[in-house]
């Protein structure tokens, strides 16, 4: 097992999501070098990373669960992935940094609920996907200044 996976390997799902989110902004920055390089096979290479993780997580929503948390969550995915399709189309380094700013800000809102008390007892109890602990742990479904819109 590598140094990779073995962090992966410690981490709670929340942690694992925070990760993912990373990954995404660590993706985009890349599709932006591209961009600037005119590289575009870099560019969709990076640009399809980041639509493979947002499809992940789309996926592992349950709205059956998750309630309005878990649809502001599915609006948000679906955003982010029109901008990034966008972003890429018309290889706008503008609309690449807006969706960074989005997943930024939705990041930091799982980034707290990693470090809840209440949410690590109840990811503990329960084997639901992390978005619905956090629904029930009353989550915010829109961090305060964000700037996406569905």
């Amino acid at each position: 097992m590598n140094y990779q996976q073995q962090t992966l390997a410690g981490m709670n799902p929340v942690e694992l999501v925070v990760a993912l989110y990373d990954g995404m902004t660590r993706f985009l920055h890349r599709a932006i070098a591209a961009i600037e390089r005119d590289d575009a096979a870099e560019r969709r290479v990076a640009i399809g990373r980041v639509l493979q993780i947002l499809m992940h997580l789309q996926s592992r929503l349950r709205m059956d669960v998750g309630g309005n948390s878990a649809r502001a969550l599915s609006e948000f995915y679906a955003s982010i992935f029109a901008l990034c399709l966008e972003g890429s189309r018309l290889k706008s380094v503008s609309r690449l940094r807006e969706a960074i700013g989005c997943i930024r800000d939705v990041r930091e809102a799982w980034s707290v609920a990693a470090r809840d008390p209440e949410v690590l007892r109840m990811l503990g109890e329960t084997q639901a996907p992390p978005a619905q602990v956090i629904a029930a742990a009353q989550f915010p479904s829109e961090p305060s200044g964000s700037r996406w819109t569905a």
